[in-house]
């Protein structure tokens, strides 16, 4: 099979470039014939696209393609339709491969296409979330590392007739969030089963909390909440408004796990401050996760009352 990578990526180049060095170094396999990998840049302004072009002859496998900052469901619809391989795989442009990835997918995606008889499948990836820039895939693997998404492009891979049959992501994602499980909704309706591929490891980086990234995780809660409303609105069912958290009970949870808000990103600063101090950044951000979840909750459903969303959640 050929193979076409699809990275979306906005100024995150000094990542980028380890995340591309590694698809470099893939091993070859018989069900791996090539590969290509599509980098989409949703208009950085860090010089990406420049860089590329000046670094080509270290990344063969690499295509560019640029457009006008419009989010990564844009970027990566331009990836597919611009793409040659009959095999897509998504990953982020802040994730680092190890060396049988391609492989991994490949062999994966072919034992059961020849299983089921046809290609109503995707392949789901190992993601694990580091902090560890010089040597992300020095990580472990932790039991938060653990995702129960249908369909999430951190690391799938899925035939392209498939996927283009499900009609591609919905553009109209812009903000943040949702767009990937929304497809993942659609292919789930059309019987495409998901298959777990735990050997296709990614290493997810992303910086280390400090407290200067509060404001920006705030801000995300509140386009979780309007991309989430398009979500639901698009499949207003049980499953997905559990998947949203736009339920009774997850704002009830939500409200008694913070005292009512007692406990938000203001009031737990002196304890963050504290535990990213001493190195426990993964525990600050596991406690902050409170107030953030709460954010977004109230957020939802405000979102929801100002639409004039039809219908109570449960």
């Amino acid at each position: 099979m050929f193979v076409s990578v699809v990275i979306p990526t906005y100024n995150r180049r000094p990542i980028l470039e380890k995340c591309l060095m590694a698809l470099e170094r893939q091993t070859p396999c018989p069900e791996l014939e090539s590969y290509e990998v599509m980098v989409i840049d949703d208009g950085s302004t860090d010089g990406t696209p420049e860089w590329l072009r000046e670094a080509s002859e270290r990344f063969p496998h690499v295509r560019l393609i640029e457009q006008a900052h419009g989010g990564p469901a844009e970027g990566r619809n331009r990836g597919v339709d611009h793409a040659r391989g009959d095999v897509i795989v998504f990953i982020d442009s802040d994730l680092v491969v190890t060396d049988s990835f391609l492989s991994c997918h490949a062999l994966a995606l072919q034992r059961s296409w020849t299983k089921r008889g046809d290609r109503l499948c995707f392949t789901y990836g190992a993601v694990i979330n580091t902090a560890n820039f010089e040597a992300p895939t020095e990580e472990r693997h932790k039991l938060r590392d653990l995702s129960w998404a249908y369909f999430a492009t951190g690391n799938v891979a899925i035939d392209r007739n498939v996927l283009e049959r499900s009609g591609l992501f919905d553009t109209g994602f812009r903000l943040y969030g949702w767009e990937d499980l929304e497809l993942g909704e659609r292919l789930r309706q059309m019987g495409v089963e998901l298959i777990k591929c735990p050997e296709a490891v990614g290493y997810h980086w992303h910086p280390a909390l400090s407290l200067d990234q509060i404001p920006r995780l705030v801000q995300v809660e509140g386009e979780r909440a309007r991309m989430g409303l398009v979500f639901y609105r698009k499949h207003p069912t049980r499953r997905v408004r559990f998947i949203i958290q736009y339920t009774w009970l997850h704002r009830i949870l939500w409200e008694l796990l913070t005292l009512g808000g007692v406990l938000n990103e203001r009031s737990l600063r002196p304890l963050l401050r504290w535990l990213i101090r001493h190195g426990y950044q993964g525990t600050a951000m596991e406690l902050l996760r409170l107030p953030l979840n709460r954010i977004g909750v109230r957020a939802l459903f405000r979102e929801a009352r100002t639409a004039g969303l039809n219908g109570s959640p449960l």
